[in-house]
């Protein structure tokens, strides 16, 4: 079965639900609605990573989601924490995080996977090339599923040599990241080379551009990013039939329904 990963935005500046949930409770509220509506994993994050965020001193990033992450996890949420700063990594787990996700895939900061591997916490892996501020400037690509598999490859050699164990290890294809719309349908159709590999798969759709340039080609006009929950559901099915381990979202409830229609599709199957 596909998890269900909820996205947590303790930032000002997210691209679609930015300070919206930037204060603390706003963010805790949040986050146990999420866990109402099915969410069986909570990604807490307090840095953007938009194309053209800034970044965020560890010390203010951890300002914002500690008190955040310990209050979920006392709760019984299963907390993933978003960041790129090790020192954060191991502030976020001492404080009830069970998952390091790193959208750098340990590339941001070299003492990350070192620090991960010296905690009991699983760490999901990120296709990625560079920092928010300029990361269309390396979407060039010969074969861009097999180069994503490729350079994922190697983030888990490197987790791998620094401890981490397989079974700790997921890799997200990095939707988003330094990729084209085009090439991230591209991604999308070779997901089963990366399942394939052997671990677990996190997939990011969610309110992506992909979804509002794929709405733009048919004619649609979208109002919001909100709008783009029914498209960011329809990727999750896609993804589940791929056979992925979990899918991050925003809108929790719009994806746990399309998923529990498309298991009751396949039946016995």
């Amino acid at each position: 079965m596909t998890l269900v990963m909820g996205v947590v935005n303790v930032t000002p500046d997210s691209f679609s639900d930015g300070g919206r949930y930037a204060s603390h409770d706003a963010a805790i509220a949040h986050g146990r609605a999420l866990r109402l509506d099915g969410a069986d994993l909570l990604d807490v994050g307090g840095e953007s990573t938009r194309p053209g965020a800034e970044r965020v001193a560890p010390a203010d990033e951890q300002g914002r989601i500690l008190p955040v992450v310990e209050a979920l996890a006392e709760g019984g949420a299963t907390i993933s924490v978003d960041t790129m700063n090790a020192s954060t990594a191991v502030a976020a787990v001492a404080a009830g995080a069970r998952i390091v996700n790193d959208v750098s895939g340990g590339l941001a900061d070299p003492d990350m996977l070192p620090a991960v591997a010296a905690t009991e916490a699983d760490v999901v892996l990120q296709h990625w090339r560079g920092h928010s501020a300029d990361m269309y400037r390396t979407a060039v690509y010969n074969d861009i599923v097999a180069e994503v598999v490729g350079e994922l490859g190697e983030r888990v050699a490197a987790a791998r040599a620094a401890g981490i164990p397989d079974h700790r290890i997921v890799v997200d294809p990095g939707f988003g990241f330094g990729k084209t719309p085009e090439q991230n349908w591209l991604v999308v159709r070779g997901l089963a080379s990366l399942i394939g590999e052997g671990h677990r798969v996190l997939v990011g759709t969610s309110r992506k551009r992909m979804l509002a340039a794929a709405a733009a080609g048919a004619g649609i006009e979208l109002a919001g990013e909100g709008d783009l929950d029914l498209a960011t559901a329809v990727t999750s099915v896609l993804a589940a039939q791929a056979g992925v381990w979990a899918v991050r979202v925003h809108d929790v409830a719009a994806t746990r329904l399309a998923l529990a229609v498309r298991e009751a599709w396949e039946g016995e199957r």
